[in-house]
């Protein structure tokens, strides 16, 4: 699978990206990298899509992007970011995605649809390979399985959970409660009620109702926001 510990080319302010399927993923990665300040070229197969987005999009297009000799004549070639977010149609998401390697992109983000999807195109090339909606279902699942508000993993077995804190941290410092050694966890923020998120330190007092922003091994953020 592509490495997704690899360094990440960030974008600078004003970059070009292109954006290719402008589907719900594609649609929404490309209007915030455009809020963002971004240049963003969108790509479509599909005329009904592109004259729907017409008026979200500064430039978006109608081209087969499967053709190298299509990607080259609208500029891809000089965007910094790719995103291949090409919905159902797999072969057309390969041809893509191995056609923008062979322009030479420098960081190619593909979505997958399916574990063999995922493979070819990390083998086609992709530097980064994302299931958007296997991504939400499993923020979701550990959302509405306990007591954690939100949950972002950040790694196969590293997460950040925000959740409200455990009664036996409530009326003590965070220092005091041992949380790092009783619980295996960081407490990076704090947000007592009413109140901002702030960041945590060992005499922060923990009160009833507080949230917590908490950074651990997957398994072991999850245990912990299911304390009581």
């Amino acid at each position: 699978m592509a490495d997704h510990t690899a360094p990440r080319l960030r974008l600078r302010a004003g970059d070009a990206a292109i954006v290719i399927g402008l589907g719900r993923f594609g649609s929404a990665v490309a209007t915030t990298l455009e809020e963002m300040g971004h240049q963003v070229l969108g790509v479509d197969a599909s005329e009904g899509i592109v004259a729907d987005h017409a008026s979200r999009l500064t430039h978006v297009l109608q081209a087969d992007s499967t053709r190298i000799e299509t990607l080259e004549e609208i500029g891809a070639k000089d965007v910094a970011v790719a995103v291949v977010a090409i919905g159902t149609d797999i072969e057309a998401s390969i041809l893509t995605t191995s056609a923008l390697v062979d322009l030479g992109i420098a960081s190619i983000w593909a979505k997958a649809l399916t574990a063999s999807h995922a493979r070819i195109l990390d083998r086609v090339g992709a530097h980064h390979v994302v299931f958007p909606e296997r991504e939400m279902g499993d923020r979701v699942a550990h959302q509405v399985t306990g007591r954690m508000i939100d949950w972002i993993q950040l790694e196969d077995d590293f997460a950040l959970v925000e959740t409200t804190a455990p009664a036996d941290m409530v009326g003590r410092t965070i220092g005091e409660s041992g949380a790092r050694q009783r619980h295996g966890v960081t407490i990076v923020c704090i947000k007592p009620v009413g109140q901002t998120f702030t960041y945590a330190t060992a005499e922060t007092v923990v009160q009833e109702g507080d949230l917590l922003l908490v950074a651990a091994e997957a398994r072991v953020a999850e245990a912990f926001a299911n304390l009581r």
